[in-house]
């Protein structure tokens, strides 16, 4: 589904407040426009064709026109961020008077970490970005060029890290909406069967594909993602060990702590209380 930004406008800010378990329904693409986002709070999960990666708060996030993607929820914190949007215009003009690289960097990129210092700089500039864009003045987009220009030559100087993991080959939108099945199922007992059903495969056919396109099995791949919520649950709750592992989809305190022992090297127990 393809998303647009305003008729006639050359660059869009605005801060969304969102529920901790929003996910996008559906693959999108931006159809002309290039997006950039700041996370507040929440944890989000990012899938593409090619490769998936998490962002967290603090992270900014990239996206150019023509891909395909979709997030999901990775936290059960409210997902906060501010979401800035341009146009081709404004990559002509960036790449004429600044710097063709720095554009071309960001976009590849698509992920980046920064220190304390640098986030609170990012803050402050995203936060002049949206009162100059509420204000709605006549001379409004010329400023907000201007800052926008500042905040990629940021990203730039300033990354620290990206982690992002490529897919062996590019995803069909039939696996990636198999991905999305299982991220919102984890919780239930769901089986290879049930993902393979959500996009109309056979079993066989499906563990395959997927394997072959992911990097891991069906299985693993749940079991990470299971993992991945029940390391947030120990951190973030004081809920009990069995309690966990029925609300992350493993059914048992027993077999919940023997794959996470396995997984982690460490007890669940254990990395409640910091040792590992």
């Amino acid at each position: 589904m393809p998303l647009k930004m305003p008729q006639n406008a050359h660059i869009t800010i605005q801060k969304r407040n969102l529920p901790a378990d929003f996910s996008m329904p559906q693959m999108e693409m931006a159809e002309s426009h290039y997006s950039l986002g700041y996370i507040i709070s929440g944890d989000r999960r990012f899938i593409t064709p090619y490769e998936r990666y998490e962002a967290h708060p603090g992270d900014i996030t990239a996206m150019p026109p023509g891909l395909y993607h979709r997030t999901f929820s990775l936290s059960e914190s409210a997902y906060e961020n501010y979401l800035i949007k341009v146009s081709p215009e404004i990559a002509v003009d960036f790449k004429s008077d600044v710097d063709p690289d720095i554009w071309d960097y960001v976009f590849e990129q698509k992920l980046f970490s920064f220190d304390e210092e640098t986030r609170r700089k990012i803050e402050s500039l995203l936060f002049d970005m949206l009162d100059i864009y509420t204000d709605a003045a006549s001379y409004s987009e010329v400023l907000l060029k201007g800052l926008f220009f500042r905040l990629l030559v940021l990203i730039r100087d300033r990354n620290i890290n990206s982690d992002r993991i490529p897919f062996k080959g590019e995803l069909s939108k039939d696996i990636m909406e198999a991905m999305y099945y299982i991220e919102k199922n984890y919780a239930e007992p769901i089986k290879l069967r049930d993902a393979a059903g959500s996009i109309g495969f056979s079993e066989g056919h499906f563990s395959r594909l997927f394997t072959a396109r992911v990097g891991t099995s069906f299985s693993n791949y749940l079991i990470n993602i299971r993992l991945r919520h029940a390391k947030e649950l120990l951190l973030n709750t004081d809920l009990p060990i069995s309690d966990i592992a029925l609300m992350t989809g493993f059914g048992s305190g027993d077999y919940f702590s023997a794959c996470f022992s396995r997984h982690e090297k460490t007890t669940p127990t254990g990395f409640r209380l910091g040792k590992f």
